[in-house]
């Protein structure tokens, strides 16, 4: 059996070291562990024995398996990295990971909705109920400021600044940034607060200072925020399937279609490189074809 302590050691250096958030640290944690799992399954006992074949046999049965490539992707830089430190400790003497491949990136364009079927996903939760009031702040959120799910569910209420209309987000690599939340956004966080969330904390034995809690006054889950979502545009009859990222995409696309220069929405996103921000661009082409196409009269 392989040596476990290696991905305990492993987890404390992203930690430690890295400083990474603990959403971040579990994603790396989640694809060692499938990956741990497949050494095992093979009979795999010694970290000397992973070579490029082992690897690119791993790689081939995530594909079968009907896997998206973004995921494949995602799994080979969790390895490449892990690889990386397994050399560096003096775990393994060579880093197969040099000998493979980099997954190509996939050329499938985030899912988006458009400005109107936002306007009737923020319209659907129940606003005369207290958890109605949250899903429309969340929504209102959500779209306002392209957070990502991690950092919507980890808001307090010392990084909310409504008399400013800012939100302060601690990001992926530990990254600070202050974001706009506009007129509506800043209303329903701000009657969220006031209206729904004392009576939903009430419910709780434990005080928090996480925003947006459950219905037993505990704070929000990730998976409880996407069932909510789904529920809503599905009870909406919006025929796409809606996630917080596609409310994030959203965001993205629809304030570059408005004139936003890319740098700003790349700051707004908290994204350290310009170029994943760029797939934006292509949306915005992508879009602006399709209007041409079904109103221009030669078209």
């Amino acid at each position: 059996m392989l040596n476990h302590t290696a991905l305990e050691d492993y987890l404390v250096f992203l930690k430690i070291e890295k400083g990474l958030s603990l959403n971040t640290v579990e994603s790396y944690k989640r694809d060692i562990t499938h990956y741990l799992n497949y050494l095992e399954k093979y009979s795999i006992k010694d970290w000397e024995e992973i070579d490029r074949y082992i690897l690119l046999s791993f790689f081939s049965d995530e594909r079968k398996s009907k896997k998206s490539d973004n995921t494949i992707i995602r799994e080979f830089s969790s390895l490449r990295k892990f690889h990386q430190f397994l050399k560096q400790e003096g775990y393994t003497k060579e880093d197969p990971m040099l000998y493979v491949q980099t997954p190509k990136k996939s050329d499938t364009l985030p899912k988006i909705i458009s400005m109107d079927q936002v306007e009737v996903l923020l319209n659907s939760p129940d606003t005369t109920k207290p958890l109605g009031i949250r899903d429309r702040a969340i929504i209102e959120v959500l779209y306002a400021t392209g957070l990502r799910i991690s950092e919507l569910i980890d808001l307090t209420t010392e990084e909310v600044h409504l008399s400013m209309k800012l939100i302060q987000v601690v990001g992926k690599g530990n990254k600070e940034r202050l974001i706009p939340i506009g007129e509506l956004g800043t209303y329903w966080l701000d009657y969220y607060m006031n209206h729904a969330r004392p009576h939903l904390l009430n419910k709780s034995e434990k005080d928090t200072t996480v925003i947006f809690l459950n219905s037993r006054g505990r704070p929000l889950s990730r998976q409880g925020v996407w069932k909510k979502l789904k529920q809503l545009s599905r009870e909406a009859g919006i025929q796409s399937s809606i996630t917080p990222h596609t409310l994030r995409h959203s965001f993205a696309t629809h304030l570059l279609e408005n004139g936003a220069d890319l740098r700003v929405v790349q700051e707004l996103l908290g994204h350290s490189n310009i170029s994943t921000t760029q797939i934006y661009t292509h949306i915005t082409k992508h879009r602006l074809k399709d209007v041409y196409s079904q109103f221009h009269p030669r078209a």
